[in-house]
């Protein structure tokens, strides 16, 4: 075997070894596990308390699957009285989650129904989400109009499109699709692509 093969098969090998020691058992489910699992995560990430429940459940399915001594309903239990331990100290709360979350995504130039595509796969209810979000931009703005309009002005800017283009040629039935999926109404949209840049 020549000394460039030897090489490449060590460098495999050890390859493997690193991808076998990544691949650890799952834990078997206790309350100080969870605990400390989950203070982890929240640590690293801002999250709602729904979107905090699916997370440990997924360690609780992995871990299920592979230790099957366990109750499945028992772990589920622990992972719900955890959500209500870190609720009552406010580790977990919803309002905060969905208002801080609402702020910077207008200010990143989502419309209200990215928003709440976003905020629905956290395992927000929608009624949280429309009342958080009208209270924000009746905070804000005048009207939801302006702010769905100011959102739109950012998301052109961004993708420099309707008054921020930067060729003379403009084809606005693609910029209307491209603010039409970003979930913006088509009078926003054109009220966005026949401003000019002067108005900004």
């Amino acid at each position: 075997m020549s000394e460039n093969s030897a090489s490449a098969n060590n460098s495999k090998r050890e390859s493997m070894s690193r991808f076998s020691q990544k691949k650890k058992t799952p834990k078997k489910i206790t309350p100080s596990y969870l605990h400390n699992s989950g203070l982890y995560y929240l640590e690293r990430y801002a999250s709602s308390s729904g979107n905090f429940r699916e997370v440990m459940l997924r360690k609780v399915r992995k871990s299920c699957a592979f230790h099957q001594d366990q109750d499945y309903e028992a772990c589920t239990a622990l992972v719900d009285e955890l959500i209500d331990k870190f609720k009552r100290v406010g580790l977990l709360d919803d309002s905060v989650y969905v208002k801080n979350k609402i702020i910077s995504l207008r200010r990143s130039g989502k419309s209200a129904k990215a928003i709440q595509i976003y905020l629905r796969g956290k395992n927000v209810p929608l009624d949280t989400i429309k009342e958080a979000l009208d209270q924000f931009d009746h905070e804000h703005f005048e009207t939801p109009n302006d702010a769905e309009y100011q959102a739109a002005i950012t998301f052109a800017r961004k993708k420099r499109i309707g008054p921020f283009r930067k060729d003379k040629e403009k084809d606005i039935q693609k910029e209307l699709g491209r603010l039409a999926r970003a979930g913006f109404s088509y009078d926003t949209s054109r009220r966005v692509l026949e401003n000019d840049t002067e108005d900004f």
